[in-house]
């Protein structure tokens, strides 16, 4: 499926999904030729189509070279964000490729963890002053947590009947039992 068209009978806005990778799209570029270039996304490599003055050019880039997956607030200088975008970061802000945009707020976190999960990248959060953090302390590639609270042993299963009991049933005592008087006892003895 290519990107930038809307499918047959969907009134819903344009997604890119991070789990049917390889997706092709397009995305705005000042410095290109008809201000476009063409994207092919995989999960191990970018390739980048543009067209510079007339010379066209694909850029093969492996995704380990981008820094992370980020969450940008966009809108216009000196006024409150229009729309808030999960964007592919790259040292050179010329390559960052944008992912996801929307004006709410509501799947906006999914995405970006889908994002993030599905290419092995960072998350990272964009600041107003344009730097990038991460929300969440990592180790290597590891991410660090506080440690869970110990189980209690003797919780509310500990206190239930054991399922081996549960499947057995109660004997029932006969009646009338059954009294052997007068019998000898036949013992085994060697």
């Amino acid at each position: 499926m290519e990107a930038g068209r809307f499918a047959a009978g969907s009134s819903r806005a344009l997604r890119l999904d991070p789990f049917s990778l390889p997706v092709r799209f397009e995305a705005a570029d000042e410095a290109a030729d008809e201000r476009r270039r063409v994207v092919d996304l995989h999960r191990e490599r970018v390739v980048v189509r543009r067209s510079v003055r007339g010379m066209r050019m694909a850029l093969n880039l492996p995704v380990a070279a981008f820094r992370g997956v980020a969450i940008r607030l966009t809108g216009a200088a000196n006024e409150p964000p229009t729309a808030i975008a999960v964007v592919l970061e790259h040292g050179d802000p010329a390559l960052s490729l944008p992912l996801f945009s929307s004006t709410t707020s509501d799947d906006i976190v999914a995405e970006w963890q889908s994002w993030g999960r599905v290419l092995g990248l960072p998350l990272l959060v964009a600041e107003q002053d344009g730097s990038l953090r991460e929300p969440f302390a990592r180790l290597g590639a590891v991410r660090i947590e506080a440690p869970a609270g110990r189980r209690r042993r003797r919780g509310v299963v500990a206190r239930r009947r054991p399922s081996f009991l549960v499947r057995r049933r109660a004997g029932v005592p006969p009646a009338t039992p059954t009294l052997h008087r007068g019998e000898r006892e036949i013992i085994a003895r060697s």
